[in-house]
């Protein structure tokens, strides 16, 4: 069989590429604060994209702006509100959000303001080129990453060594929210954990179903708890748990 050339390579490159669309999920929960201008930055991305943003129950008038925002056109893109009437945690919302998307690839944007919108498109960009099927976005790969807590940082630094050591994925941070998936594949994986330990189980299953897997670096600043951040010992616990559970449950599975 012949090898196409350079130029048709190129062709090819640049074909998946004008034609694949992205869904960018954003979970909201009481973040009046912060949404807005995530927004603002998400519609300045230029690329072929839908937003989802699940609002989890918030109570801080998030979700009324939301509705108005949206029946306004308020921001120039594909943009959809889904609303759940009570708080279902991090993990529920972004179920939610997955189930509803229509993109060929689905990347999370947290509605905070810890990760800045213009670096998606890089981060998309190996899954468009054919060179990968998920990319997280490594903090710890990054000299453009502020922390508020040395406990935070190194809670998750154990559970990402708990994932490589349980499921030999080489990853830095397991629990970034900066994670791209081809949408057939990230649906394959039926995840159904609903708070923070969601971010356990994509990694877990990404190992798991052998997918190629790449991380690039992205710059990251902290808010601290004073400032709305939510997760916390209890929810690296759960991790821990969700882990081993996963190792053992899927292995089973398997072997069954």
């Amino acid at each position: 069989m012949a090898t196409p050339g350079p130029d048709l390579g190129r062709a090819a490159s640049f074909v998946i590429i004008s034609t694949m669309k992205t869904t960018i999920v954003i979970p909201s929960y009481n973040e009046m604060r912060t949404l807005p201008a995530v927004l603002k930055a998400v519609a300045a991305v230029p690329m072929d994209k839908e937003v989802i943003v699940v609002d989890d129950g918030s109570r801080d008038g998030t979700r009324e702006w939301l509705e108005k925002a949206v029946a306004a056109g308020e921001f120039p893109m594909d943009l959809k509100l889904i609303k759940h009437e009570v708080n279902k945690g991090k993990g529920g919302a972004l179920i939610t959000g997955f189930n509803a998307a229509s993109g060929d690839i689905v990347i999370v944007q947290d509605a905070d303001l810890e990760y800045d919108p213009a670096q998606i498109p890089d981060l998309v960009r190996p899954i468009e080129e054919g060179r990968a099927d998920v990319v997280f976005g490594s903090r710890m790969l990054s000299a453009r990453t502020y922390t508020y807590s040395h406990i935070y940082l190194a809670g998750n630094l154990f559970l990402t060594f708990l994932v490589g050591l349980l499921f030999g994925l080489k990853v830095t941070d397991s629990y970034t929210c900066y994670k791209a998936f081809r949408t057939p594949l990230l649906r394959r994986m039926k995840v159904s954990s609903t708070g923070f330990e969601i971010e356990a189980e994509l990694s877990c299953k990404t190992a798991f179903m052998g997918l190629r897997f790449l991380e690039l670096p992205i710059k990251y600043a902290s808010r601290s708890r004073q400032d709305g951040k939510k997760i916390n010992y209890k929810d690296a616990v759960k991790g821990v748990l969700k882990i081993i559970w996963l190792r053992l449950s899927l292995r089973k599975a398997a072997l069954a």
